[in-house]
């Protein structure tokens, strides 16, 4: 159990006054969508602060200190990059990061764009993140929810999902998409895995693809996991430019990864966790 504590503005000054004073004078607001493992603020206008929400997430700010700064080196588009990592203090007991502020709208922020042209240019900067070496790099684990491991890790979930929703959607059917996406395990080599890969943390510039943001639960492995979103937000007809290239059981896992997570998000007292986890088994069933 993932253990929240209360994040304000007030808290972000304190720490920053407390451990970076060179910074004091500029202005600390939210970013307006924080996100849920952590919760970000602007610092001045090329800035962030970002605290993790809970015990669970904290690892989350070594790991990126470690290797974001080096996968940029390597990627020709802009990704998440910590300036300074911080330390527990003012009663906040994790450890936190000062990040570089990239220009940029989330996906859920711009909607003027060619959807078919995104879907492809997001499969090439797949690519080019899993090009990367990933000598050195943390395994998939329950460091990050295991993204990069075998999508039947979490076949108990899915099995005691199905069951609850069984009046409710044609479990039948999803069990048997479900058995096929776990029927091939991954066989390649291991790779970057960013783990995330969703609307928040996609960026766009001139309603173009333009850079990656949000690296809490990047690891190495089986990289299925990252086209989750294939069924979670792009139709039929633009999944196609996404999933272009990729072999049939990747494709599998990847509806996997989706289904999976629509399944325990179907009740979630989240309303867009809830709406979209309905769209993606609608996505999935067609």
């Amino acid at each position: 159990m993932i253990n929240e504590i209360k994040i304000t503005v007030e808290l972000a000054k304190s720490l920053i006054a407390s451990q970076f004073p060179q910074y004091k004078s500029l202005d600390i607001y939210p970013v307006e969508k924080s996100g849920h493992d952590n919760r970000t603020f602007h610092l001045g206008n090329e800035m962030t602060v970002r605290l993790p929400s809970g015990e669970g997430y904290a690892a989350q700010v070594e790991k990126e200190s470690r290797w974001l700064p080096y996968l940029s080196r390597y990627l020709d588009f802009p990704i998440s990059k910590p300036l300074y990592m911080g330390k527990p203090d003012c009663g906040y007991p994790y450890p936190w990061s000062i990040n570089t502020w990239i220009q940029g709208e989330t996906l859920f922020e711009c909607t003027a764009l060619d959807r078919k042209e995104l879907a492809a240019e997001l499969a090439e900067a797949l690519k080019k993140l899993q090009a990367v070496d990933c000598t050195g790099g943390p395994h998939g684990a329950q460091h990050n929810y295991y993204r990069g491991c075998e999508l039947s890790t979490y076949h108990d979930q899915t099995m005691n999902a199905l069951e609850q929703l069984s009046d409710r959607l044609p479990t039948e059917k999803l069990l048997s998409i479900w058995m096929k996406c776990i029927s091939k395990e991954y066989e390649g080599q291991d790779v970057w895995v960013h783990g995330d890969i969703a609307p928040g943390n996609i960026l766009v510039m001139n309603g173009k693809f333009y850079g990656l943001i949000d690296f809490g639960v990047l690891g190495t492995g089986d990289p299925a996991c990252d086209y989750a979103m294939a069924w979670t937000y792009f139709s039929s007809e633009e999944r196609k430019y996404f999933l272009k290239g990729l072999p049939e059981d990747m494709i599998d896992r990847a509806r996997g990864w989706a289904l999976w997570k629509a399944l325990i998000t179907y009740d979630d007292e989240n309303d867009d966790f809830r709406t979209n986890a309905h769209l993606t088994i609608s996505e999935i069933l067609k």
